[in-house]
């Protein structure tokens, strides 16, 4: 099997590459990515080596590039994406053009060479916020996104759809939860909250902080994908969650118990402006039609991504130098 990846070298398509290479011995995977700031082929370095992966410097916005990497393809993964909430408050344009007309490229591209099958990474915040008696998302809640970025992400999921009945493009959406674990860029919430404690700096927390997400270790979020990639049916949606809602600020105060580190390390920052109160997925689909469910509960996958980042200054302290000035100013709970 030959898999192209798109994205994988973030955050969770580093980790589904390097899941792949392990658990399948006969696979290829080529791995395109045009490495902006969230994309980092030290997440990769220890496979670079292997004689069944390959990296092309590439965006799914150039058609050439796109087709290139498509030869002798048989399953595409997209997990190419600009997904930083705050990022696109501040400038809606990027996610437009990647999310959007990039995901369209890809798409063209990925039905004239006669992929077998295409596999797109979407999210949860597609759905829009709920409230706290409401129940969870299912596949066939409507989709109301309240940020640019969950509005790009929407359009795509709907490019998507259009490309499965009109072009029969046999395609499947995937929708997980907030995912977290080892090598997620530190701006965002979890990482960017261990690393600060690390530095002996308090953690920022938008509001209250009782804004409420459902959190997904990433060796999980892999096993989803892996799992649909091989069972999904064309033209389904699947939602992936790790059914372990937490309040934001109970994360916090669950890592600094962790840590050794008191209540004197939150602040608390002006609210996120259209920020969604809570997401919450309802799995029962692909528990029940394939087999699937998460093996990380949250307290044992937040201690293995303590250990991480205490064992990996070295990766992510080049990342967090990279955040100071402007982009420091962006703190996310979206994985």
């Amino acid at each position: 099997m030959n898999i192209l990846v798109t994205g994988g070298a973030g955050f969770i398509g580093s980790n589904f590459i390097r899941h792949i290479l392990r658990r399948y011995p006969g696979y290829h995977v080529v791995n395109l990515d045009a490495l902006t700031y969230a994309g980092n082929r030290e997440n990769l370095r220890d496979v670079e080596a292997e004689p069944r992966y390959r990296f092309i410097h590439g965006d799914i916005r150039d058609a050439e590039a796109v087709l290139d990497a498509l030869k002798g393809i048989d399953i595409v993964v997209n997990f190419a994406a600009e997904s930083h909430v705050d990022r696109s408050i501040a400038d809606t344009q990027p996610f437009l053009s990647t999310n959007v007309i990039g995901l369209q490229m890809l798409l063209d591209c990925a039905r004239h060479r006669g992929v077998r099958r295409f596999i797109h990474l979407s999210t949860d915040e597609v759905y829009g916020s709920l409230a706290a008696d409401e129940g969870a998302f299912t596949e066939e809640t409507p989709l109301q996104p309240n940020s640019p970025y969950s509005a790009s992400k929407a359009a795509g999921d709907l490019m998507v759809r259009a490309h499965v009945t009109t072009f029969g493009l046999p395609a499947v959406i995937v929708r997980p939860s907030n995912v977290y674990g080892p090598f997620q860029h530190p701006e965002k919430f979890i990482p960017l909250m261990i690393t600060n404690l690390i530095d002996g700096m308090r953690v920022p927390v938008y509001g209250s902080g009782d804004n409420i997400r459902d959190w997904l270790y990433v060796e999980d979020a892999c096993t989803a994908v892996d799992t649909i990639m091989h069972r999904g049916r064309p033209g389904e949606v699947y939602n992936a969650g790790g059914g372990s809602e937490r309040r934001n600020i109970d994360v916090v105060r669950k890592v600094l118990s962790l840590m050794d580190m008191g209540r004197e390390y939150i602040e608390f920052v002006p609210d996120r402006p259209g920020h969604d109160y809570r997401y919450a997925i309802d799995s029962s689909k692909i528990k029940s039609a394939l087999g699937w469910t998460p093996n990380v509960d949250f307290d044992a996958g937040i201690e293995r991504t303590i250990q991480w980042y205490r064992e990996n200054e070295r990766w992510w302290r080049p990342l967090k130098e990279r955040l100071e000035g402007a982009s420091r100013g962006f703190w996310s709970n979206k994985a």
